[in-house]
């Protein structure tokens, strides 16, 4: 990207060097920013590139920019793509003026929200005030050597006596990991921008607009025989769901964010058909795919992120339920459980539901189960639904047995009785029992059909979900 009308920092390389590959915005404020419309990628986007006054610092110019810049891909229907390598505000004089500017690219972005997809980059240092900002973003990508954190190491140094680094406070591997706010890490800023167009593939430019579709070669008939194979049958073994979902999704398109952040929970975006479609999946190579707050509130995100941009939702389920923990419970278990209930209960895009193997308790109900609103749940044969798992009922049901045998086939009875597909069928609770290798034409042919799903809106400002 360039502009002939706006000097670039030094140091800060634009690509594009054409000036009519840019609709201006701001080009004539003298601070560090250059944006407006452009081509990323064929799309039309709301592009804006902030590298710092003094590549350390952040003025009230540029702020002012960055905000029309948001503001007008709400406007105009476009995604709204930002890469920032530097912002902090001047502690100086007219430090307030800035802090009070970058106020309104809080306001725009807030009001963009759910409208345009709203996609940034950090390249570099993000310090301070501002960093808040990054969390309203429907995803961020940061580079391995980025680096963002509200307060630095000197404060913390202050506060808590404790010595620590820029890159141990708030580096990528810190928010890949463990606070969970970048969704794709970038080895450099070139691959920054490229990880947000793989992103952006996935959604549509806006709020009214259709999910992309791009079909290829993958042909919707093909048999799973691979996801089938792949899990096994006895309840507690482990297994990776992603080759599951590499094997159910169109070849190659499967694009996992969050990978490190509550690895219990896949959330990634695919397509099915050539339809793009966001997915959710336990994972039981992991604490056995049971839910935690990190997982809720991850599934929760995803959930709700593609409620805003009517993509279809695809769910697999194989968990034991909730993981059990005091200090779980201390930290909001309820609460933050709650949410993921409350972004399935609330989502009116396409909901389909695949039970592969576990799913019991309340867990089984979070998981977008028919109760829930599912357009469509089923199950694969050796899916075990019930309140509990069997080891656990026998333990309540038959207190006091304690001969081994008897105890197994205290078990096998009750697996065979009330953890099978078959009675929950009956019960309405599923739509079907199928092959596990004809999953993926029948996601298919469901994501196809339900594309015209229309729910009535709710008359109420908003609706109060437990944050």
């Amino acid at each position: 990207m360039t502009t002939v009308v706006a000097p670039a920092p030094s140091g800060w390389v634009l690509a594009d060097p054409t000036p009519w590959d840019l609709t201006p915005v701001g080009a004539d404020r003298p601070d560090a920013v250059c944006a407006g419309l452009r081509e990323l990628h064929e799309r039309t986007v709301a592009y804006f590139e902030v590298a710092g006054r003094l590549a350390s610092s952040s003025g009230a110019a540029e702020a002012e920019v960055v905000a029309r810049a948001i503001s007008l891909g709400a406007s105009t229907g476009c995604p709204v793509v930002g890469v920032i390598r530097s912002v902090a505000v001047d502690p100086g004089p007219d430090g307030i003026a800035a802090l009070a500017a970058w106020g309104k690219v809080a306001v725009a972005a807030v009001r963009a929200s759910g409208v345009v997809p709203i996609l940034l980059a950090v390249t570099g240092p993000v310090h301070g005030s501002l960093t808040p900002l990054l969390g309203l973003a429907d995803h961020l990508v940061l580079t391995r050597d980025a680096t963002t954190y509200v307060s630095g190491p000197g404060p913390v140094k202050a506060v808590t006596g404790i010595d620590v680094d820029p890159v141990m406070l708030g580096g990528a591997a810190v928010h890949a990991g463990v606070s969970g706010l970048a969704a794709l890490i970038a080895e450099d800023p070139d691959d920054a921008v490229d990880a947000l167009s793989d992103l952006l593939d996935h959604l549509p430019d806006n709020n009214l607009g259709e999910p992309p579709s791009h079909r290829g070669p993958d042909p919707v008939e093909r048999r799973c025989e691979r996801a089938a194979a792949i899990v096994p049958g006895e309840a507690s073994r482990a297994y990776d769901v992603r080759e599951v979902l590499s094997d159910v999704v169109d070849a190659d398109s499967l694009l996992e964010i969050h990978a490190e952040h509550a690895p219990a929970l896949i959330t990634a975006y695919a397509r099915i058909g050539g339809r793009s479609v966001a997915v959710i999946a336990n994972q039981p190579g992991v604490r056995a795919g049971t839910l935690d707050i990190e997982a809720s509130v991850k599934g929760a995100r995803h959930v709700q992120r593609a409620d805003s941009f009517g993509l279809p939702i695809v769910t697999f389920v194989d968990t034991p339920g909730y993981q059990p923990g005091k200090d779980l419970e201390a930290r909001g278990m309820i609460r933050h459980g709650a949410s993921l209930v409350h972004a399935y209960a609330e989502a009116t895009v396409p909901r389909l539901c695949v039970i592969l193997r576990k799913a019991y308790g309340g867990a089984y109900i979070v998981m977008d189960s028919r109760t829930m609103g599912s357009d469509l749940v089923l199950a694969w044969p050796g899916a075990e639904i019930a309140v509990m798992g069997p080891a656990g009922a026998v333990e309540i049901l038959h207190r006091g047995q304690t001969d081994p045998l008897r105890r197994a086939e205290l078990e096998a009875d009750y697996r065979e009785t009330f953890c099978t597909p078959r009675l929950a069928a009956e019960r309405g609770l599923v739509d079907g029992v199928i092959d596990p290798a004809d999953t993926r034409r029948a996601l298919a042919a469901a994501v196809k059909r339900l594309r015209t799903k229309r729910s009535p809106a709710v008359h109420r400002k908003h609706s109060n979900p437990p944050l």
